[in-house]
């Protein structure tokens, strides 16, 4: 049984014992009263006590409704201020005409008092002086004291009715009693003062698990914000990054197509000047894309063909636009749909093959370049390979690097070769399986 519990339980107790006390002294009072009537002794009884009794029959009956009323007003809880002080007075002063009407031959049902107030009231700074209240009325309700102000009938006078030993008996009974409600006080209040360190000792348990919790959370705190600072150094390395793959995927793919461009110019410039004009106008047109590119590029959007349409068309258009710029001959053939990609797969794709075709031009001077692009299970495989001069020993630019970088980001992986001509295979994982998406 939890302590809260038995506190509670042996308060109880003492509540059934004092109506067990009070009914038991009135009634000792009552049936004397009623002995002395039948025995016609009353007068002699008047005489001896100077005072008037009330009626037998009343002692028992007044006692047992003013006991009801106190625990009625026990029974209010959970009362602050003044609706409090209020509730203890009327306690005290239903104890009173009690104790008063059993001559103060039984002042325990202030015990009961003290217990409720110890338990129930709610601010420590009240209880103070309620308790010392309240155990000076304790000490002041007792039968030689009170006897000086009021006439009052000893129960000793009472108990002198009975004869043979009984008196006594009577007596003793009623002193066991008295006392085993004192015991049963003690035990309570030790019970409280229990109650009380174990809640003291469980806050200031709290309170130092508050305080390491407090501890570790400023260190997490502290761990968080140098996580936030090194984060902040990363996106800040990862961006930079970022709009370097996408200047150096657009001004390479521009430049290089001006630049071969220009250069077929140059040979057509004397012998064909209608077919120079026009490739100076595609020339024009690459060179404007680019811009366009370069300016999306660097506010961190899409390139301008994956604006403007699907992946296939981006992509249609893309290597159309190097036809026209270069003298290169571009094969493009898809045995999937490309319609199905996120927008940051879409990204990739697009760069991949457009790094490709610059990459064929510039550096391995191809005629002719194939693109192929499958699908085996969820992967989608990209093959680009030139005609090139190749390249047997590759040390990776910034092309490939960032190739990688960018296959990286989707988990996909990239190889290449370069021992005839230069084979460049991407493979990027489709993120949802192996079914058909259209």
């Amino acid at each position: 049984m939890e302590e809260n519990s038995l506190s509670e339980y042996i308060l109880v107790i003492m509540k059934n014992l004092n109506f067990i006390i009070i009914l038991y002294v009135s009634l000792i009072i009552s049936y004397s009263l009623s002995g002395y009537i039948q025995e016609n002794s009353a007068y002699e009884f008047l005489a001896e006590i100077s005072v008037t009794p009330p009626a037998a029959w009343k002692i028992p009956v007044v006692c047992s409704i003013l006991y009801i009323s106190f625990l009625m007003l026990m029974f209010i809880k959970n009362i602050r201020g003044f609706k409090l002080v209020i509730k203890l007075c009327l306690e005290i002063v239903t104890s009173f005409f009690i104790s008063y009407i059993l001559g103060f031959s039984y002042t325990g049902i202030v015990l009961l008092i003290i217990a409720d107030t110890m338990k129930f009231v709610p601010k420590q700074g009240w209880k103070f002086p309620f308790i010392v209240f309240i155990c000076f009325f304790y000490f002041i309700a007792d039968y030689d004291l009170m006897s000086l102000h009021y006439n009052l009938v000893s129960l000793e006078t009472y108990i002198g009715y009975f004869k043979d030993g009984t008196g006594s008996v009577l007596m003793g009974i009623k002193n066991i009693v008295n006392s085993l409600n004192t015991f049963i006080f003690l035990i309570y209040m030790i019970l409280l003062v229990r109650i009380h360190m174990n809640e003291k000792e469980r806050i200031m348990h709290l309170n130092n698990q508050l305080n390491s919790a407090n501890d570790e959370l400023k260190y997490v705190n502290m761990q968080l914000s140098e996580y936030a600072k090194e984060s902040e150094k990363m996106a800040e390395t990862k961006e930079r990054n970022r709009l370097a793959r996408e200047i150096h995927d657009t001004l390479g793919h521009s430049l290089t197509g001006i630049i071969t461009g220009i250069e077929a110019c140059t040979t057509l410039m004397d012998v064909a000047p209608e077919a120079t004009k026009e490739q100076l106008k595609a020339i024009a047109e690459v060179a404007r894309q680019g811009i366009t590119d370069v300016r999306r590029s660097v506010k961190a959007l899409r390139p301008d063909a994956l604006e403007k349409s699907d992946l296939s068309n981006a992509l249609v258009t893309l290597i159309s636009e190097m036809r026209s710029a270069t003298s290169a001959e571009i094969e493009y053939s898809f045995e999937t749909s490309l319609n199905c990609f996120n927008e940051d797969e879409e990204d990739i794709i697009y760069r991949i093959v457009q790094e490709c075709i610059t990459n064929s031009i510039r550096h391995g001077k191809a005629g002719k370049i194939y693109i192929y692009i499958s699908r085996e299970f969820n992967l989608l495989k990209i093959l680009i390979k030139d005609n090139g001069t190749g390249c047997a020993e590759i040390n990776k630019g910034f092309g490939l690097h960032h190739m990688e970088e960018r296959l990286d980001m989707l988990h996909g992986s990239l190889n290449y070769n370069g021992n005839d001509g230069f084979i460049v295979e991407a493979k990027i994982p489709i993120r949802w399986g192996t079914e058909e998406k259209g």
